[in-house]
């Protein structure tokens, strides 16, 4: 039987499944951007603050946003009493949200920008890294997974879902762990946007 599982935010923890190597698939990666306007460092960082992406639960508005959407095709089968997660695989799209100055920008502006927009985009790809590894890293922790006594694959389900959880959660607080330490006093974050500010 075949089970279509759409999650946006992850889960996972039975018995050790053996698979082969990452399964073929690969990621969907998109930039998005949006609009912001100034022709000094400052300018465009205030821009960013009115304009950047606000994320669920927060209060202010950030410089950029790593988001995903993944989606899963299942096939559970029956051995037996016993039920197998036979395969998953999955579609996984990662969006990178970025500022985009509207207008051309002074000479000195663009250089520090260039510099500023290219360090936002290589942290946002840490982001997307990490997803990706979730992806892989829930294959590893479900495909081939039997849970016994299991005519109905109702359990092999919830133990899914544990496992699930549990990667998840990992990956949110190592990205979280990422965010302090480049926000954090002399981080790679704090700096570009100090440079930005003090290069245009």
């Amino acid at each position: 039987m075949r089970s279509y599982v759409r999650l946006f935010w992850l889960a996972a923890g039975l018995v050790v499944p053996s698979i082969p190597a990452h399964a073929e698939w690969k990621p969907i990666e998109k930039v998005e951007t949006y609009a912001i306007s100034g022709q000094t460092g400052e300018q465009l960082y205030r821009s960013i603050g009115d304009n950047g992406p606000l994320i669920r639960g927060a209060t202010t508005r950030t410089i950029a946003y790593t988001n995903f959407k993944l989606t899963w095709v299942r096939d559970y089968q029956h051995r037996g009493k016993d039920c197998v997660l036979a395969s998953a695989k999955p579609k996984l799209t990662v969006t990178y949200t970025l500022p985009k100055p509207s207008n051309p920008l002074p000479p000195a502006v663009r250089k520090s920008w260039d510099v500023f927009i290219a360090g936002v985009t290589a942290h946002e790809k840490v982001h997307g890294a990490t997803m990706i590894q979730m992806v892989h890293d829930i294959e590893a922790a479900t495909i081939g997974l039997t849970v016994p006594d299991d005519p109905k694959c109702s359990k092999i389900r919830d133990e899914v879902v544990k496992r699930l959880d549990a990667i998840s959660k990992a990956r949110v607080q190592g990205s979280r762990d990422f965010d302090r330490v480049e926000f954090g006093q002399g981080g790679n974050l704090q700096m570009l946007v100090h440079d930005l500010l003090i290069g245009g």
